[in-house]
């Protein structure tokens, strides 16, 4: 694919112009659940179609602290991965897991109106119908996926910057500083 025809990654004012407008449709937690599994976990099309509860919760039905995306929802054979839940996520889930609808095992977590699950096509065109009627060009499924990869990558680009200049800081001889460097990132992933 060349570089014209990717996905556009979209700013935080259109992330904040798709959150509002979503509040607005007929299935408001639902379509602020798949818009955000796309922009704060990065999923796939595919993989928020295949998404399916026994992947978010506990053995007691509570929301886990990351997504369990299995290899048979991923796309290829060896896709699957523990994707930690944002915030903002966790709490869309939250909600949705809150509605009437069974939540148990291989049931889809987004639901179409028919009670049945997605299929990828139609979370693509989903997608699409969502940013064409925002005004979007150039955005489609991926630009989700895009924009979290992107914000991710920035976010380690500075820690690393910041976790080098902390070791030059403290006169940390280079050869040990990518020792010190590994335990901060630990640390800051920990929250701590």
């Amino acid at each position: 694919m060349s570089l014209s025809k990717q996905a556009k990654i979209l700013s935080e004012r259109q992330e904040k112009a798709v959150l509002s407008s979503l509040q607005s449709t007929t299935y408001p937690t639902r379509n602020t659940v798949m818009f955000l599994l796309s922009i704060k976990a990065g999923l796939r099309a595919k993989e928020i179609a295949a998404l399916t509860w026994d992947m978010l919760l506990t053995p007691e039905g509570e929301l886990c602290e990351a997504i369990h995306l299995r290899n048979t929802a991923s796309k290829g054979k060896q896709g699957g991965r523990v994707i930690p839940l944002n915030k903002q996520l966790k709490q869309a889930l939250s909600q949705l897991l809150d509605e009437p609808k069974p939540k148990h095992g291989q049931r889809p977590v987004t639901l179409s109106r028919r009670n049945s699950h997605f299929p990828a096509q139609t979370v693509v065109n989903w997608f699409a119908e969502l940013y064409k009627n925002l005004g979007f060009e150039g955005c489609s499924s991926h630009s989700g996926r895009r924009t979290f990869v992107t914000r991710a990558a920035k976010i380690s680009s500075e820690l690393v910057v910041l976790c080098v200049t902390f070791n030059n800081w403290l006169g940390i001889p280079h050869y040990k500083q990518h020792n010190v460097t590994s335990r901060v990132i630990v640390r800051l992933k920990r929250g701590l």
